[in-house]
Parts: structure tokens; C-alpha cells; sequence
């Protein structure tokens, strides 16, 4: 493990897309000056900046193979490093835009049906797993047995959960098995008791009711310390792909959970914490606001915006839509979480406060609420998702000074359900390019876990429409190009480093824009050579 840095130089580095070498300084934690390769020597000391923090970094990949070099000068003091990165290429330190943190790691120790094409394959890998588990004698009968990322949605009509398959597999163990999209649950009758929620024959459990129940499973005994293992294990996967920073809008008390966490070492990332209406007026009153550093963390944890959830999902067929969905019975047009009234009551709270907004809307209506209520309150952030937009509300984005927050993998994810429950849509699903066309800022992110925590395969889903070269991109039109998708990965909305940017910074032994195939970006991970926070200080 190397030494703690302040200076770190990095010389011959490759710009992604051009011919450029250049040389970056970082010095306590900002990049203090970027420049044509040659203009930086091993002695020089002269950049000054204000900034200070901690120092992290992780190398992985060629770094652990001891392919790549990180010499230090025999004549610079202990706290300088150079890098030679000769045959590299340097970006800023990637950002996922939208995750729920907590239960992304923990898809690293559950069981994970996003395989499972049917009910019936969800059974017998849930069959499996409680087997295996009965074998290794870690079994706990009082305890709950968690699954993740079912997509019934993909599952024939007569392949649907069902109360009686679920008892029938796993008798009196309580077990809930949650959606791809986290918009509902799939329990047994066991579980059901446990939880207090109500199911009927299909034993699920939707929405808000199931977003209550879900919290309990990180209140059983050894669950905390579990939880820790994992999300350590999480940031360094992270780090492994080139991410330096998470926003979290996990359904928690976020601000007081990553307070607690960087004071246990949890510290490998940057963290913007995000809040939930029903918590927003405590935070208020503790004096919490959107930017304000979480105590404790070094600058790396600061309190984000406020998470509103205004509808629920097109998998759950409970986006919020002007039009009904296809081929259901009786006719839905989807479900708000929230009265319109007090979407914008709670977008007023927070913009007379201090907070930025994250409203989440998936349905067309849903979005057509949420740019009312923003246009209402003067309230200023994101829509999260934005998966269907009416013509019309597609240049009130930018009008408004909103950014979309958007998930690109989500589409791949979502092309073949769409022309099933969507048929005739009144807008238009995932409109990429017309967002970025009127002059909307665009960030991105994976929703992980209902997408994995990985921004290239955003990328590789945003630049190409399909996650294989076999298939046809969906909707090509609304594809978007290299530069603006790695540039909506970052947090200075730039693919190149700045003087003056956060010393967040990763190596690539490949240059992303010479990936011309879905699988060439989706194994851009496996090029991440080096990952730095903060100017760097240990690696892996």
C-alpha cells in the first residue's frame, strides 16, 4: 500500500477522442493545473491551491497485474508521486447519478433472480438456494430469506407469482423476494405476518407499502454488520469501474447512516445523501441543506437533494401515464404517490429551504405534474428517470433549469415491455437526444440495484441502443453520442479535467471513443487501470 500523497503528477496522459498528451498535477486534493505533456517535471512544486481532504485511491486490473509503474523521484519528498502514463488515457472520476447504495451491496450476499425467465425458474432457484443453505447449516427458520430482481414483467401471463407457488417451496421460513425496479415484493404467507402486509393470490406487495415493509429486513440481528461488509466490498467494485461518487437516495435516514459510515472507514467514495419528504422537515430542523458536509467525512459526504417518488414504475405497470396501458384488464393508467397538491407543497418546502429537488417520474403524467409543481415553486434539481415524455414537456426541462436525470440501461432493459404495455404511448419513451437537442443538462446513473452500479454500461446503452451488436438499437434517434454520455458521468458535466475539478481522476488503458461496439464500452471496466479520490494515496 502506498503513502499518503499531496502532490501527485501524472505525465504523458492521453486525452480520450483527440491526439493529445497532457500533464495533470493534484495537489491536496484539486487538480492544479492541466497542460501539454512536457510541461511538468518531477521537481516541479510551484501549483498552489486552497483545497484539502483526504486521500484514497484504488488501482485494480493492470495495476495489481505490476504491468503499470507508480514511481516516486528519489529526490521528491515522501508525499510526491509521479505517474508515468505513457500508453494511458486520463478522465475525471466517474459518477452514478442515482442509486440506492445500501441495496445495491447487498445484492453482492442475496439471492439474485435476474436470470429467472418464469415464476417457475424463480422457484426453483429460490428451491436451490434455501437448500444449499439448509446444507451449509446457515439457515436461520426465525430469520428472513431475501431475494432480488425478479422481472415478472418479461413473464408470460400464465408465469406469474402466485401466494400458493412461493408457500409451497418454502413451508413456515419467511421469505420476500423483491422486483427488479424495488416497486414491489413477492412474499410468502409467512412473511406476510411478519411484515404485516396484506397479499392476496398473487402474493405481491406494491408501492409504498412495500417500500415500508422493506426496511425491515436491515433490523434483524447481524444485519448491521453484514450491511458493513458489503458496502465495503460495493466501493471497491465501484472504484474498480472508475467511480469516484454516488448520489444515494436510499429509503433511509441517509444523512445520520453515511455520517455513522465515514466514521467507520466507510470512505471510498464521494456521497451526496438524499432525503425523503417525510423526513425533510426534521432535516430542516437539525439545520441540514443541500451542500452541507456530512460531519466526519472529510469532505468526501454532503447532503443531496430531496427524493420524491410521484409514481411507480412501468414493470409494476404503475407509472403514471395520460393514456391506459396495454393489454390490461380492467384498464390502468398507473398510480400517483402523491396527490399533485402535495407534490407541490413538498417541492415548495424544499425550495424555500434551501434543498434541491429529485422527483422521480416514469409516466408521461406523472412528468407533466412534477414540471407543473416545479414550475409552481421555483424549484430547482432533477427529475429522476423521465422515461416517458410528452412532446410538449420536453423542452420545459431546460426552460426550467432542470436536469434529467436519466438511466439509459433502463431501455435496454425495458425495449421489449414497452411494446407490451406501452403500445400506444401518448409520449415518448426515453428521449435521450431530444432532451440534450433543446439544451437539457444531462446526468446519468444506473438506479442500481435495478441496473447494475456500473456507468458504462450506461454509456454503452446510451451511445449504441442495444447491449449486444447482434440486436437492432432501439430507437436510434434518441441515441446520444461519446462525449456527452462520459460527459453526463461525471460530476463537472466535462470528459476532460480542468484545473480548478476535484483530484478525481481515472487511468484507461483503452480510449473509450475507439470503442465502436456495445460489448467494446460494456468492457471498459476491465481497462480502468487506476481509480484516484482526492489525489490518491493507497492502492490495491
Amino acid at each position: 500500500m502506498a503513502g499518503m500523497s499531496s502532490l501527485v503528477r501524472i505525465v504523458n496522459a492521453g486525452v480520450p477522442g483527440s491526439q493529445d498528451r497532457v500533464d495533470v498535477v493534484l495537489r491536496d486534493g484539486v487538480v492544479a493545473s492541466v497542460g501539454p505533456a512536457g510541461t511538468v517535471s518531477a521537481s516541479d512544486g510551484t501549483m498552489q491551491t486552497k483545497a484539502h481532504t483526504t486521500s484514497l485511491a484504488y488501482a485494480t486490473n493492470a495495476i495489481a497485474s505490476g504491468s503499470v509503474s507508480i514511481p516516486t523521484s528519489a529526490s521528491a519528498p515522501a508525499d510526491e508521486t509521479t505517474i508515468d502514463a505513457d500508453g494511458l488515457w486520463v478522465i475525471p472520476g466517474l459518477w452514478d447519478c442515482h442509486t440506492h447504495f445500501t441495496q445495491w451491496a447487498k445484492t453482492l450476499g442475496r439471492l439474485d433472480l435476474i436470470n429467472a425467465r418464469s415464476a417457475a425458474e424463480a422457484m426453483d432457484m429460490l428451491r436451490r438456494h434455501l437448500d444449499e443453505r439448509r446444507a451449509a447449516g446457515t439457515l436461520d427458520p426465525d430469520a428472513f430469506v431475501v431475494g432480488m430482481r425478479f422481472r415478472h414483467s418479461l413473464w408470460a401471463d400464465d408465469e406469474q407469482p402466485t401466494l400458493a407457488a412461493i408457500d409451497a417451496v418454502t413451508g413456515e421460513q419467511p421469505v420476500a423476494l423483491s422486483s427488479a425496479d424495488m416497486h414491489c415484493g413477492w412474499v410468502n404467507s409467512a412473511a406476510a405476518r411478519r411484515l404485516g402486509v396484506h397479499v392476496d393470490e398473487s402474493g405481491l406487495v406494491g408501492e409504498l407499502e412495500w417500500f415500508n415493509a422493506y426496511t425491515a429486513f436491515d433490523k434483524v440481528p447481524g444485519a448491521a454488520e453484514e450491511t458493513d461488509r458489503l458496502l465495503r466490498e460495493a466501493e471497491q467494485d465501484a472504484a474498480s469501474k472508475g467511480v469516484v461518487g454516488i448520489r444515494d437516495y436510499e429509503m433511509a435516514e441517509n444523512i445520520d447512516t453515511w455520517t455513522n459510515r465515514f466514521a467507520a472507514g466507510i470512505n471510498g467514495l464521494r456521497v451526496d445523501a438524499g432525503v425523503y419528504p417525510e423526513r425533510l422537515q426534521a432535516a430542516l430542523d437539525a439545520g441540514w441543506h443541500t451542500g452541507k458536509e456530512l460531519p466526519g467525512s472529510a469532505g468526501l459526504g454532503h447532503v443531496g437533494a430531496m427524493k420524491l417518488i410521484s409514481d411507480g414504475s412501468l414493470n409494476t405497470r404503475s407509472a403514471y401515464c395520460s393514456t391506459p396501458y396495454s393489454g390490461i384488464e380492467p384498464p390502468t393508467y398507473g398510480t400517483l404517490s402523491y396527490t399533485p397538491q402535495q407534490i407541490e407543497d413538498y417541492m415548495r418546502l424544499a425550495a424555500e429551504h434551501g434543498f434541491d429537488i429529485a422527483c422521480h417520474a416514469i409516466g408521461d403524467e406523472a412528468n407533466t405534474i412534477a414540471l407543473n409543481a416545479v414550475a409552481a415553486t421555483h424549484a430547482h434539481g432533477s427529475i429522476e428517470h423521465a422515461q416517458m415524455l410528452k412532446p410538449v414537456d420536453i423542452p420545459r426541462f431546460a426552460e426550467l433549469g432542470l436536469t434529467a436525470s436519466i438511466q439509459p440501461q433502463h431501455a435496454m432493459d425495458d425495449r421489449d415491455v414497452i411494446t407490451r404495455f406501452w403500445a400506444n404511448p401518448a409520449g415518448i419513451p426515453y428521449p435521450f437526444r431530444a432532451l440534450h437537442d433543446v439544451g437539457t443538462t444531462l446526468r446519468m446513473g444506473s438506479d442500481a440495484p435495478v441496473a447494475p452500479l456500473d456507468p458504462w454500461l450506461a454509456i454503452s446503452a446510451a451511445v449504441f441502443g442495444a447491449e449486444s451488436s447482434d440486436r437492432e438499437p432501439f430507437q436510434p434517434e434518441q441515441c446520444l453520442d461519446v462525449h456527452t454520455s462520459l460527459a453526463a458521468s461525471t460530476a463537472t458535466g466535462r470528459d476532460r479535467l480542468a484545473s480548478g475539478d476535484p483530484a478525481d481522476v481515472v487511468l484507461l488503458d483503452a480510449d473509450p471513443y475507439a470503442a465502436d461496439t456495445p460489448e467494446a464500452m460494456r468492457a471498459m471496466p476491465q481497462h480502468v487501470v487506476m481509480t484516484l479520490l482526492c489525489g490518491g494515496g493507497r492502492t490495491y
